[in-house]
């Protein structure tokens, strides 16, 4: 492909992107393709001669787009969100373009600076404290990871990168029972173990109890193990349920525990002064995660990780060979020494175009409104006889499950599963399950650009209209 005929194509690409986020309602938001169907429709072997972009374009339409699920759909309300705004698409575009690989300073000196500069301004718009320092990870499991390495790393006084953990006995790590999974792979692949992973009991409101943190540390200790890192939950995936940070870093601080806080979707509302209480006592915390390709307008991937001792986070992934040092030294910051990639990806162009085009007012506006668009229909949900909400909802999330009076509560499950798949099916609206006390419970979240109050609302009788439909003997 020549340029001329690039420059043509790339213009009509983004004639289609614009269609396509012009009418995307109009679309299925989670397609009905059955297991290998698309597969089928793909040649078994590699073309051996050029194919005319024309023809490519045309398969893309007629093959791939049928059997996409639709994230940046109004409807979608599963999972979390994953924005992908304007502005953050045509950063993306440039930065494809430019192709930079930003392992270090010298590999692309504005990339890194841009990179300290928009972390500066993400830590300072949710109130994390100065001494934090943020480097942008691809995701929250990524963090995750690089959090457990680091704990591990301090405890042992950065011996085990070299040893091993042969002789470094059991290192046990902390987190609330509703956690995410990305704890327990994680702590596997740090070495840890996952037999090593306590899950802390819960409070009514599914919170971390600390007394039960510090019960658990002490056992340990009396075992001979060595307790390393503890992680805090700031809006769970299942129900956003909210760790007491304060009383959990002061726990941490006693006994000398690397403390993670896990905000990958809730750590956006932070941009909310109303919401700062979630991070009450972050003075204590060693290292912060959210993810701003989930509700904060970025394209995915771009997860926000801050240390606040960045010595010791360098201190266990530098390693340098001769071809990769540069003359500049300890006067930049090689971001390839923050984490586990060697190359990465120019990610905070796409920050640093999303902050400037809506201005923290603008993204204040945006968190603003899907919360109060998802504790109205939270409501409504709530005051209908029939339905129940299973957990609290402080957020844009909320739980709830399909209860007729005098339905027997041994077959709400397969019921609530039944009007969960009904739901789905339809096309119309995407959601997800989880379980609740062991309850089958159906989970909604608002954060699509896209969405507006009238597809909650939408949302809410296509709901109400297939469950009464279901029969109840």
């Amino acid at each position: 492909m020549d340029l001329r005929n690039f420059r043509e194509t790339a213009h009509h690409f983004v004639d289609w992107m614009a269609d396509y986020m012009e009418h995307i309602e109009q679309r299925p938001v989670k397609p009905k393709t059955r297991p290998g169907e698309i597969l089928a429709q793909l040649p078994e072997k590699a073309p051996e001669k050029p194919e005319a972009m024309d023809h490519i374009f045309q398969d893309f339409q007629d093959i791939i787009m049928p059997g996409m699920t639709h994230w940046q759909h109004p409807n979608f309300m599963a999972y979390f969100p994953a924005n992908a705004s304007p502005p953050s698409i045509l950063a993306e575009m440039l930065t494809s373009t430019v192709a930079a690989q930003c392992m270090s300073w010298q590999t692309s000196p504005a990339a890194t600076e841009l990179e300290e500069r928009v972390m500066d301004w993400l830590r300072d718009m949710i109130g994390l404290p100065q001494n934090f320092h943020g480097v942008i990870q691809d995701t929250a499991s990524t963090s995750m990871f690089v959090a457990f390495l680091t704990a591990r790393e301090r405890v042992n006084n950065f011996r085990t990168n070299h040893t091993g953990l042969a002789d470094a006995g059991r290192h046990c790590c902390y987190a609330s029972a509703e956690v995410h999974s990305s704890t327990d792979k994680g702590i596997r692949m740090a070495g840890l173990g996952s037999d090593n992973l306590r899950k802390i009991p819960v409070d009514e409101n599914f919170a971390l109890i600390p007394a039960e943190l510090e019960k658990a540390i002490l056992a340990d200790l009396e075992a001979g193990h060595t307790p390393t890192c503890v992680v805090a939950t700031l809006g769970s995936t299942s129900l956003s349920s909210i760790d007491p940070l304060a009383e959990i870093g002061k726990i941490c601080k006693k006994y000398n525990v690397w403390l993670h806080v896990d905000a990958a979707w809730a750590g956006s509302a932070l941009v909310l002064p109303e919401f700062r209480w979630m991070i009450t006592g972050i003075e204590n915390a060693d290292s912060f995660v959210f993810n701003p390709h989930k509700w904060l307008l970025a394209q995915f991937d771009c997860s926000a990780f801050f240390v606040r001792d960045k010595g010791a986070l360098i201190r266990t992934f530098e390693i340098l060979p001769e071809y990769l040092k540069t003359r500049e030294g300890d006067q930049v910051n090689n971001y390839r020494d923050w984490g586990p990639q060697l190359g990465r990806r120019f990610r905070a162009l796409k920050l640093w175009f999303v902050i400037r085009s809506y201005g923290i007012e603008g993204l204040q506006d945006h968190i603003r409104r899907h919360i109060a668009m998802t504790q109205a229909l939270a409501a409504q949900v709530a005051a209908e006889p029939d339905f129940e909400l299973l957990a609290p909802n402080p957020l844009a999330l909320f739980c709830f499950r399909y209860h007729p009076e005098g339905y027997p509560e041994q077959q709400l499950d397969a019921l609530n599963e039944t009007l969960f798949e009904a739901i789905n099916d339809t096309g119309k609206l995407y959601l997800t399950q989880t379980r609740i006390m062991d309850a089958y419970a159906i989970r909604l979240v608002s954060g699509a650009e896209a969405t507006q109050p009238r597809h909650l609302e939408q949302a809410w009788v296509l709901i109400k209209q297939i469950a009464r439909q279901l029969p109840l003997d």
